[in-house]
């Protein structure tokens, strides 16, 4: 049996909305997407971008950065988080993270804000691991008091929801997702950036294209640019595939926790292996993250031999070359990150797994457990 670390899912909706496309059907499927999501959510705005990176340069430009400023993140995050911020030329600034949840950890972070105060601080980017976020109403009193904005990479939080309302709709500046996340690879990209800021969203909307605007009057090909932009248009393509993942996106998540059930109920307990830790039931299992208490690698092999795929999420920023170089980092900078690193592993979860294929993974973990040392 091959179990992938994940697939993309498929359905008629999905050929419905593709084939509207190629048939010439005249639906804005983009317009579509945007207004759709911003409802699924429950934001006053929704901007699609051709990728979740491209979210977050764009919301980088929407918030005006510039050279010399700073933005906060933790140092457990995709590269694409700092280096969205690199490309302004601006630094940033990496924060240590919590052993449970592998988020930033927001007493570090409150003793940074308050002992680095600074004009040239623009924002703080909260990456929620596997879709588990951090207390956010602590957060968002953390950055009224320090005045920055805050940005929530929620590339594997869609569909994940902080005591009862969607993220995306809880009092972020900008929340970004992405349909095509790190190491869980769909048939195509995607991005979105949502806000209830309406001065966000108009430069957002100006900076995604070219910083072009038209007189609605005028020739279509009549233009002025009065910004600098970039491209970060979505395909109609893609925005059909898009809505279709969009519309049953709660389904995939309860799939997603039945699966973890599944998981916790066979894997608690099992030496060597320890199932993550929860604090309430809204966790969405976008990832599921074990810790391996020795020979973290050896153990994914292992995996890997009897066609198990597995995921790391992620590794710590500071160990990377560039930053490592560029900032002079050093390893022991970020313990606590450094030592889940050393441990974590993502097992396979979706909404498509089968009873028997979440069997079949426990199995093989338990066999692989019992005969370490």
């Amino acid at each position: 049996m091959k179990i992938p670390f994940s697939k993309f899912e498929n359905g008629r909706k999905t050929h419905s909305n593709v084939s509207d496309v190629l048939d010439g059907e005249d639906i804005n499927q983009v317009e579509e997407l945007e207004s759709e999501f911003a409802s699924y959510i429950g934001v006053d705005y929704a901007l699609s971008t051709s990728h979740g990176t491209d979210a977050l340069h764009l919301a980088m430009l929407a918030f005006d950065l510039k050279r010399g400023d700073k933005v906060v993140c933790s140092v457990n995050a995709h590269p694409n988080v700092p280096e969205v911020v690199r490309h302004f030329d601006a630094e940033p600034v990496f924060i240590d993270i919590d052993p449970d949840s592998y988020n930033i950890n927001l007493d570090l972070l409150e003793n940074y804000l308050e002992e680095n105060q600074s004009k040239k601080l623009k924002a703080v980017i909260v990456t929620h691991i596997a879709g588990n976020t951090v207390d956010l109403d602590r957060l968002y009193k953390i950055a009224k008091i320090y005045d920055v904005k805050i940005v929530e990479d929620a590339c594997d939080a869609l569909g994940a929801t902080y005591k009862g309302g969607k993220i995306g709709s809880t009092g972020a500046d900008i929340t970004c997702f992405d349909f095509s996340s790190h190491l869980k690879k769909n048939v195509c990209n995607g991005g979105m950036m949502v806000t209830n800021d309406e001065d966000i969203m108009t430069r957002a909307k100006l900076l995604r294209n070219h910083g072009i605007t038209q007189d609605e009057d005028a020739l279509e090909y009549i233009y002025e640019v009065v910004d600098i932009g970039n491209d970060y248009s979505l395909s109609e393509l893609n925005a059909a595939y898009i809505r279709a993942q969009v519309a049953i996106q709660d389904e995939n998540v309860a799939r997603q926790k039945e699966v973890a059930a599944m998981y916790n109920k066979a894997l608690g307990g099992v030496k060597h292996i320890t199932i993550p830790e929860l604090k309430n039931d809204e966790h969405p299992f976008s990832l599921y993250i074990v810790k391996i208490d020795k020979n973290r690698d050896s153990f994914a092999v292992e995996l890997k031999k009897v066609g198990i795929q597995t995921g790391l999420h992620y590794i710590p920023l500071h160990l990377l070359s560039y930053y490592k170089t560029k900032y002079s980092l050093r390893v022991n900078d970020y313990p606590v990150a450094l030592r889940a690193y050393q441990q974590v592993l993502s097992l396979p979860i979706y909404s498509s797994m089968t009873d028997k294929e979440v069997k079949f993974v426990c199995d093989k973990i338990k066999n692989i457990a019992s005969s370490r040392v």
